[in-house]
């Protein structure tokens, strides 16, 4: 195979990374993940997934790791609710879901990003994830390339495959695409359970979408019970710097979500009022939909390096697993003949669905930041979600 007795380096250790990690090493591959955490505890992992049939689930099953992902997954964590901005609820599948079914059509199942992480770093051979390994930047040598990282430390590969995010250091080694800014910022935050009673008595362990007034609050609950929150909303690409607000001061970020948000009901202060500062305002980016690059030998890009999207779909991780699922596959089969031929063809298959997944993102936040929001969600959830 063209993997044969050639060093790989994937740098980032998220769900891509790691799931190409495992895939590679089923075929016997010479693989190391370089990854910018000290170790794996180090980093609180964000809010839950939900994994796709066709992508996530196609990927884990490749990996063989779909059993162990259904002792780990949450069941009911998919449940949905939409509400209005006075907390009514206009839709409730909590009642009418189908029981937990794995390959059907619209079965949807929520794993939390640490669980998902674990799984994968212990489906690993010991050794292959090297921690605090924050990348700062690569040479080309003797075919291959020399990375270097913050650390002092250096490492060859004789393929680099990026995987290290939204802001990846290592895409402009080979395009000069950069993302662009969809328009809408979401402010995060994480409040516990017991610290906003009324809402966690709302949610019942699912997940809740409020739209009101081309404004949004996106909740899902986490495993340990936290609300993991989005108030969602179109600003200015600079809103955070540009806005007096102490991010760490819950008081403050409150008075601001009474001020923007003047229409919506009382119930949702407790969030605000509670969550553990600081809130982090995240503007969304998306590659542009028409981006190609000249292919490399020795370098291809994966996950939000290659396509970060907004998060409206629920794609951006199913994308990147897939990627993994479809690089290894290219990098495996015998009908290349080079390196360069396989990733040309990974490429050319990635870049377009990924647009089209872009694209259905867009279109998506677009249709939530509307001053019809409600009704168009509510008209897609009951003819499109539910069987």
């Amino acid at each position: 195979m063209l993997i044969d007795n050639i060093s790989i380096a994937i740098v980032g250790g998220g769900p891509a990374g790691l799931t190409l990690a495992r895939l590679l090493q089923l075929k016997n591959a010479n693989v190391k993940v370089y990854e910018r955490d000290f170790n794996k505890e180090a980093r609180v992992q964000g809010s839950p997934l939900d994994m796709h049939e066709d992508s996530g689930l196609a990927a884990l099953r490749k990996a063989e790791l779909l059993d162990e992902f259904k002792k780990t997954f949450r069941p009911g964590a998919d449940k949905m609710l939409i509400v209005n901005e006075h907390a009514e609820i206009m839709f409730s599948d909590h009642d009418t879901k189908p029981q937990e079914d794995f390959g059907a059509e619209h079965f949807r199942p929520e794993i939390d990003r640490g669980p998902l992480r674990n799984m994968l770093l212990e489906s690993l051979h010991p050794e292959t994830v090297v921690w605090d390994s924050h990348f700062l930047s690569m040479d080309p040598q003797n075919g291959g390339w020399l990375l270097h990282f913050k650390n002092g430390t250096s490492a060859y590969a004789d393929l680099v495959i990026a995987a290290d995010g939204a802001h990846s250091k290592i895409r402009p080694y080979l395009t000069d695409n950069k993302p662009v800014y969809s328009g809408v910022i979401m402010l995060e935050g994480i409040v516990s359970k017991e610290h906003a009673p009324n809402i966690n008595a709302l949610i019942n362990g699912g997940k809740i979408m409020a739209f009101g007034n081309t404004q949004n609050i996106l909740l899902g609950q986490k495993g340990n019970g936290d609300l993991g929150f989005y108030a969602s909303f179109k600003a200015d690409e600079n809103w955070a710097n540009s806005i007096n607000l102490d991010f760490s001061d819950s008081k403050a970020v409150l008075q601001w979500f009474k001020s923007e948000y003047p229409e919506w009901n009382t119930i949702w202060y407790e969030l605000f009022e509670n969550a553990v500062p600081p809130f982090i305002p995240r503007p969304i980016y998306a590659m542009p939909l028409d981006q190609t690059w000249e292919t490399q030998p020795n370098l291809t890009l994966m996950g939000d390096a290659a396509h970060v999207m907004p998060p409206f779909a629920g794609e951006g991780a199913n994308m990147a697993m897939l990627d993994a699922l479809e690089l290894s596959e290219h990098l495996t089969d015998h009908r290349y003949h080079t390196l360069q031929e396989a990733i040309s063809q990974y490429e050319i298959n990635m870049q377009k669905r990924a647009a089209a997944a872009t694209q259905e993102s867009l279109e998506n936040g677009e249709r939530m930041h509307s001053e019809t929001a409600l009704a168009t969600m509510l008209e897609f959830f009951n003819g499109h979600i539910l069987p």
